[in-house]
């Protein structure tokens, strides 16, 4: 229920961003731009953060929205399934057609536009989120199968 609760969390995150007008949009990034740049200057790497942009912001944003949901999504399929790895694609199309819905309302925001790139860009994000989660997953069940057998 907690992973379900989650992942919805995760996807109304998602749609609410793509609802944004492009003005408060943008806004974001440049927070988030900002953010970056001070924690990167910080860090010891001024040319780093002179190089990033907002544009690398708003593609990193997608990347980790979807990874979250990809992730979510293997943690649903697990809890919900006892073969998850059996039903692997249920997650990878969830979190595609999410994509697609995200593209979709980004045409029907003001001063936004969809792009085919970022459905991509998403899924790929949604992959290495269920990675991420078969790994987690993988690791817990070797630490707890090790102490079941002392």
């Amino acid at each position: 229920m907690v992973f379900t609760l989650a992942l919805a969390g995760c996807i109304w995150f998602i749609f609410s961003n793509s609802m944004a007008v492009a003005q408060v949009s943008s806004a974001s990034s440049g927070r988030v731009l900002t953010l970056l740049q001070g924690a990167l200057r910080r860090l010891g790497h001024p040319a780093l953060a002179q190089r990033l942009t907002q544009h690398v912001v708003r593609k990193m944003a997608h990347f980790c929205e979807y990874m979250l949901e990809g992730f979510l999504l293997m943690l649903c399929m697990r809890v919900y399934s006892r073969h998850p790895l059996r039903h692997i694609t249920v997650p990878m199309l969830g979190g595609v057609l999410t994509a697609l819905t995200d593209e979709t309302i980004q045409l029907y925001s003001p001063g936004r536009s969809s792009q085919v790139t970022d459905v991509w860009l998403d899924s790929v994000g949604v992959l290495a989120g269920i990675l991420a989660a078969l790994v987690l997953m993988a690791l817990c069940r070797l630490l707890f199968h090790h102490r079941d057998k002392e």
